[in-house]
């Protein structure tokens, strides 16, 4: 990749950030709300203390395994949006086995724990998979409904399994939890949890994997092109398989951090988990590249965390964060646009315009 590549796909995220926050702005405008005041009081409800560096931390953690995992699927040309069902089914197992064995000696116990949850998402993830390799059928419309089958089925397993006709578990053992204490002191109580390392540590994984090993190379190939890859002798339903069983994996972690991190139990939920989806969007704006899902996970994670603030602050509603957060997915997915823009002006730049 030349370096005009690379200051493009730079831009592309920057701009339509800047896009969907300048239309935020405007949105609050037309509305009679101050949009300086109302983006003050993000920023200060995600940086202001060391306590809100920790909660939007936090937040980020679970988003970077979800995003990590829909990019491995979506660079082999799969779009996984399943991955908020193998998220709440991770979350559901990991829980279910640190109940279940509270005996097991802690570490050892979260280790295993965190196994079953990255088990449990690729498990779901691989059916969709194994689905599109031998019947060719849409992952789109597979995972769409693997998502509300994780639902209903996680509710119940809640309701009438792991607890006594309640909406919520006991609390896992001690030794399972992501909890530190040092993280809490270090932040101010927050609920900052070890995921956060262990997010860190999968983003680099993840980027060796494909960038660095055949196995990854591979699925490039098949994402850029099946057919020549298949004619070059590379198994295209093994490769879909494997992507997918990775991209559930990582999900199913990412669900998992809200178990043994987050919450520390799992409760009924009113809908599918919102890690899932804002993952998705975390990985488009990071462009799939585990660096870029960093950077977007924390921003994504100052945006959801500082607009709690908006409304106590600024007096602007929340919902105006759901909107800044759509206008930069909009805006990423319309990036011929600002790629054009960004062509125009630099051929502009070098007089190649008449």
């Amino acid at each position: 990749m030349n370096n005009k590549s690379k200051l493009d796909n730079i831009l592309v995220p920057v701009f339509s950030v800047i896009l969907g926050l300048l239309l935020g702005a405007l949105i609050m405008l037309v509305f009679g709300y101050n949009p300086v005041a109302g983006y003050k009081a993000m920023v200060q409800g995600a940086f202001g203390s060391s306590f809100y560096i920790g909660e939007t931390l936090r937040q980020a953690t679970p988003l970077i395994f979800t995003a990590l995992g829909f990019s491995v699927a979506y660079t082999a040309g799969f779009f996984n949006i399943g991955v908020a069902g193998q998220a709440l089914l991770g979350w559901l197992f990991s829980v279910w086995f640190a109940l279940s064995f509270p005996e097991i000696p802690g570490i050892i116990l979260l280790f295993i724990s965190l196994i079953v949850g990255a088990l449990a998402g690729a498990l779901w993830a691989g059916i969709a998979g194994f689905l599109r390799a031998y019947f060719n059928t849409s992952e789109v419309i597979v995972t769409i409904m693997l998502n509300y089958t994780a639902l209903y089925t996680a509710n119940y397993l809640i309701r009438n399994v792991l607890s006594e006709s309640s909406d919520t578990t006991a609390r896992i053992p001690e030794g399972a939890s992501l909890r530190w204490a040092w993280l809490s002191d270090l932040t101010s109580n927050s609920t900052l949890h070890g995921g956060i390392f262990l997010a860190l540590i999968m983003a680099v994984v993840v980027w060796v994997f494909m960038k660095k090993t055949t196995a990854g190379f591979e699925i490039r190939a098949v994402g850029l092109n099946p057919f020549a890859s298949k004619y070059a002798g590379m198994s295209t339903k093994r490769n879909i398989i494997i992507s997918m069983l990775i991209s559930g994996s990582l999900a199913g972690l990412g669900g998992a951090m809200e178990g043994m991190g987050t919450f520390q139990n799992i409760f009924v939920q009113g809908g599918i988990p919102s890690i899932g989806f804002d993952g998705i969007a975390v990985a488009l704006l990071g462009l799939g590249n585990p660096v870029g899902i960093l950077f977007s996970a924390l921003l994504f994670g100052a945006l959801k965390i500082g607009g709690n603030s908006m409304p106590l602050v600024a007096d602007v509603p929340t919902e105006v964060v759901d909107i800044v957060i759509a206008s930069i997915i909009f805006f990423v997915g319309a990036n011929y646009l600002i790629r054009m823009v960004v062509d125009k002006r630099a051929k502009l730049n070098k007089g190649g315009v008449k």
